[in-house]
């Protein structure tokens, strides 16, 4: 799937006009990862040509951070806070829950393609802990019955999310 014209044409102009052209590629990478689903080796590339910068640079900033993805994920990602407060203010790991709930390992999607766990090191929502980021929209403090309800609501709804694909 070609990225459209409009989408490249619209990442050019931004960078041209920043001061600093090099502080948009973690914004180009998004961009990229908006329309693939996630940073394919081709969207390597053409952010790189996009930017004026080696391929391997954005290779290493999309390994990096958190939420760029080199692997395909679910139509919802859930970021699991594994930071201190949301493990100090717990009886259970949310982690765990989760990936027994869903059947799969951390960083596993369920076969259906609905759900990708992931563990973050923090999501700065820590006076609602513990935790958890679905496709951007925060959600805590979180039980066994809290999670088992959101999943509920998730499962089969139209995802109008920016990850979804």
């Amino acid at each position: 799937m070609p990225l459209p014209e409009g989408i490249r044409q619209q990442l050019e102009k931004e960078i041209a006009a920043s001061p600093h052209p090099r502080e948009r590629v973690v914004n180009v990478l998004l961009s990229l990862q908006r329309h693939y689903g996630y940073l394919t080796e081709e969207a390597i590339q053409e952010g790189a040509e996009i930017c004026g910068r080696p391929p391997i640079e954005l290779e290493e900033l999309a390994t990096f951070y958190d939420f760029m993805y080199r692997e395909p994920v679910g139509r919802y990602v859930i970021h699991v806070c594994d930071g201190l407060v949301c493990w100090m203010e717990r009886e259970f790991s949310v982690l765990d829950y989760l990936c027994r709930t869903l059947k799969i390992e951390p960083g596993g999607t369920t076969a259906d393609g609905e759900f990708t766990v992931l563990p973050a090191a923090c999501i700065g929502f820590c006076d609602h802990a513990p935790a958890m980021l679905i496709n951007g929209e925060m959600y805590g403090p979180l039980d066994p019955a809290a999670i088992d309800r959101i999943l509920a609501e998730l499962r089969g709804k139209p995802c109008e999310a920016v990850l979804c694909r």
